[in-house]
């Protein structure tokens, strides 16, 4: 008798194996059908030891979770990394949040580790999927989704369909200006959202402030985070409250302008940012509702997403499956749209 094929169609009910790599954290599971997951490991990405290093730990990290989840074998193993990316051929081109990870090639090296076929997408692209299929987005026909985290990133689903854009890397919200001449962003422009809204840039900002002598009760500690802020915050911290309200402010104005152009039914907020809760989300509805057009100001809702932590683990074997069954945006058909959409772009750049 021999052995199945791995790369052979299977059942939707296969487990697969799914693979967060974050700035701050990698993330591994195995995810069933319904999202569910099993064996959930996390530990820092320490990113300054290099890719080659980091891989290497990342899939000895997938293969204990496949062990702890007890499910014997998996049958894909899907991937989600911040972009830009080569999705098709499994390649993370340079992620700003990864430096030094220029043309890496991780999907051939988790297919080659764990010997099964890979599925690679935008982290936050995957949790707009998760998100959409399995937390606050069922039921909806156009829902955007926006992470806050270590940067900003965002995905779109219009009429239930994945966007992509005419490259593959559509959705990076998080590269939306909110102040022109602003402050340095990682992708090399000024004043992205990303340069205020994400926990690096919150901290950053204060950590700014104390060298410059603004007296703040942050100044005890030696290394303030995006969460110690928006608790100083609450707690009436002047420096603390300025820049979150900053946040809060040019987070808001991007919302409202995604609202403006996509008239979107939802939009989810997740990363770990959101954990702030009522404090950030409150503001940033109010906003969208008194700022946007009143049309889509009244038409979307702005929701914290459902998911938490696990939602790019969840969105990542959700892609896995995809690519076992042929549905959704890594399946057969997925693929066969996105060969012909490059082969567009390859003519019009003849």
């Amino acid at each position: 008798m021999t052995d199945p094929d791995p790369f052979a169609p299977s059942p939707a009910g296969d487990p697969v194996l799914a693979l967060d790599i974050g700035g701050t954290k990698l993330a591994v599971g195995v995810v069933t059908a319904d999202g569910s997951t099993q064996g959930v490991l996390v530990e820092p990405t320490r990113r300054e030891e290099g890719w080659p290093v980091v891989t290497r730990r990342l899939f000895e990290l997938g293969h204990r979770a496949i062990e702890q989840a007890g499910v014997g074998q998996v049958r894909a193993v899907g991937i989600a990394c911040g972009g830009p990316l080569d999705a098709p051929a499994g390649v993370l081109l340079c992620p700003p949040h990864l430096p030094g990870w220029i043309d890496v090639p991780i999907g051939p090296l988790a297919a080659d580790s764990f010997g099964v076929p890979f599925a690679l997408e935008n982290d936050a692209t995957v949790g707009a999927i998760a998100e959409y299929r399995f937390g606050a987005g069922r039921g909806t026909g156009t829902m955007l989704y926006l992470t806050v985290s270590t940067g900003v990133g965002g995905g779109a689903i219009i009429d239930g369909g994945l966007h992509h854009g005419a490259a593959g890397n559509g959705g990076e919200f998080g590269h939306l200006t909110v102040h022109r001449g602003g402050r340095l962003c990682s992708c090399g422009r000024r004043g992205c959202v990303e340069a205020y809204a994400s926990g690096t840039s919150i901290a950053e900002r204060v950590r700014e402030a104390l060298a410059d002598g603004v007296p703040s009760s942050l100044a005890a500690l030696p290394a303030p985070t995006a969460a110690d802020v928006s608790a100083a915050a609450t707690a009436g911290d002047p420096l603390a409250a300025e820049v979150w309200a900053e946040t809060v402010d040019l987070l808001g104005t991007a919302v409202t302008d995604l609202v403006n152009v996509f008239e979107p039914d939802l939009v989810v907020l997740g990363g770990g940012v959101t954990r702030a809760g009522a404090m950030l989300i409150d503001p940033i509805r109010e906003l969208v509702a008194r700022e946007a057009m009143a049309p889509a100001g009244r038409a979307a809702r702005v929701v914290r997403a459902e998911l938490g932590d696990l939602v790019c683990v969840v969105g990542a074997g959700a892609i896995g499956h995809d690519l076992l069954t042929g549905d959704g945006p890594t399946g057969e058909a997925g693929r066969k749209r996105k060969l012909e959409r490059n082969q567009r772009v390859e003519k019009a750049h003849v």
